[in-house]
C-alpha cells in the first residue's frame, strides 16, 4: 500500500527525472548498510550458471544502470546480479527527450533512449572505484556500438568495449537487439552476426580466457530467423543467450494514447511473447549453453514460468519500476514458495521443466 501511494506520486514526474533521483539515492547508500539490508537468500534459489554462483536467479536487466555503477544499493535490494549498460565506446546523449513513456494501465513502458551513457572509459572508472564489498554478486556489462558507427565497423566498437570493460565485468553481453539505434538489429542477420560474435568471442578469450560472453536477441525475429541466430551464436562460441530485448509490437496496448510513440515496449504486454521465445531458444540450444530470461517479468509466477520454459537466470527491469524497491525480495520469496509447492528441491531442478 505504501509503495502504491509513493508510486502514484512519483509517476506524476518525468520518468528520467525520477530515474536520476533514484541513482543519486542509490549512490548515497553506504556499502555497509546495503550489505546489512540485503535479505538472506533462500538456499532453494541458489544456482550456478556461466561458471558463476548466484544466490538466486533474479537479477537486474541492462537499462536501469547505464554506467552509473550504483551496484551496491541495487544488491542491497536483493538482486542476485546486476547488468550494467548498454555501454558504448564513446559517450553519447541518446535520442531526444521525451523518450520514456509509462503505460500504467498495462504495467508497461515504451522507451527510445538510444544507448545514452557516458562511454566505456567513464563506466570502467566507476566500476574500478566501487567500494570494497559493493559487489555482492556477479556484475555483468552490456555493450553496444555508437549510433554514428556504421554496421560495417560495428565490430570495432564492440571490441573497444570488451578491451576496456572486461577487467570489471564477471560476464559481458553483446547487445545487437535494441530497436532504438538505427540499423542495429540488422546485426542479427546470419553473416553479420557470425562475423561479429566470432570476433568478440576471440577477443575476450584473448584478453580474459574463460570469461563468459553472451548475446542479447530481439523478441521480434521470425521463428526461422530466431533459429538461425541461435545456431550462429552457438557455433560462434558464445557462453549464453539473453532473450529478450524490448519489442516493436504494440499487441495488447493498441488503444493506449502512447502506443503511437516510437521505441521498444516492455513490461506485462511482453510476458507471453518473451516466454515463447525463451522456450524456442532453449529447445534449440538443447542444453549446450544457458538461456537468460528478460522481458515481462512482473511477478514471482512470471519468473517461475521463464525458468520452466528453459531459462537459467531471470532478469527484471519494468517489473522493478512498477514494483518498487521491495520487488526483488518479493519475487525471490514468491519463487521459493512456488518451487517448494511444486516439489522442486532447488531452482536448478525447475529449469526447463516444461521441455522434458
Amino acid at each position: 500500500m505504501l509503495w502504491s501511494c509513493l508510486r502514484w506520486c512519483l509517476f506524476r514526474f518525468d520518468p528520467e527525472t525520477i530515474h536520476r533521483v533514484a541513482h543519486l539515492a542509490l549512490h548515497a547508500v553506504p556499502t555497509w548498510f546495503a550489505r546489512l539490508r540485503r535479505p538472506p537468500a533462500d538456499p532453494v534459489l541458489r544456482v550456478r550458471v556461466l561458471g558463476l554462483d548466484f544466490e538466486s536467479p533474479i537479477g537486474l536487466a541492462a537499462g536501469f544502470d547505464k554506467g552509473d555503477a550504483s551496484v551496491g544499493g541495487l544488491f542491497g535490494m536483493g538482486f542476485s546480479h546486476v547488468e550494467v549498460g548498454t555501454i558504448t565506446p564513446l559517450p553519447q546523449g541518446g535520442n531526444e527527450r521525451p523518450r520514456v513513456f509509462r503505460l500504467p494501465e498495462h504495467r508497461a513502458l515504451i522507451n527510445r533512449m538510444g544507448f545514452n551513457n557516458d562511454g566505456a572509459e567513464a563506466c570502467a572508472a566507476r566500476l574500478e572505484a566501487l567500494p570494497r564489498g559493493a559487489r555482492m554478486g556477479p556484475v555483468g556489462v552490456n555493450v553496444g556500438k555508437n549510433k554514428v558507427t556504421p554496421n560495417e565497423r560495428a565490430l570495432d566498437d564492440y571490441l573497444a568495449c570488451i578491451d576496456r570493460l572486461h577487467p570489471f565485468a564477471d560476464y559481458l553481453v553483446v547487445n545487437i537487439s535494441s530497436p532504438n539505434t538505427p540499423g542495429l538489429r540488422q546485426l542479427q542477420e546470419k553473416d553479420a552476426l557470425d562475423r561479429l560474435l566470432r570476433g568478440c568471442v576471440a577477443r575476450l578469450h584473448e584478453r580474459a580466457p574463460g570469461k563468459p560472453l553472451l548475446v542479447k536477441l530481439a523478441p521480434d525475429l521470425e521463428p526461422e530467423a530466431l533459429d538461425e541466430a541461435v545456431d550462429v551464436a552457438v557455433a560462434a562460441g558464445v557462453a549464453g543467450i539473453v532473450a529478450t530485448n524490448t519489442t516493436l509490437s504494440r499487441a495488447g496496448v493498441e488503444s493506449h494514447p502512447r502506443a503511437v510513440e516510437a521505441g521498444g515496449l516492455s513490461g506485462a504486454p511482453l510476458t507471453a511473447r518473451s516466454t515463447e521465445v525463451i522456450r524456442r531458444v532453449a529447445r534449440r540450444v538443447a542444453g549446450r549453453i544457458p538461456v537468460v530470461a528478460s522481458g515481462g517479468v512482473m511477478s514471482a509466477e512470471d519468473a517461475y514460468q521463464k525458468l520452466r520454459a528453459g531459462a537459467s537466470l531471470v532478469q527484471v527491469y519494468t517489473g522493478f519500476i512498477y514494483g518498487g524497491p521491495g520487488f526483488p525480495t518479493r519475487v525471490n520469496e514468491g519463487l521459493a514458495r512456488l518451487l517448494r509447492r511444486e516439489g522442486f528441491a532447488s531452482v536448478t531442478d525447475a529449469i526447463g521443466a516444461d521441455l522434458r
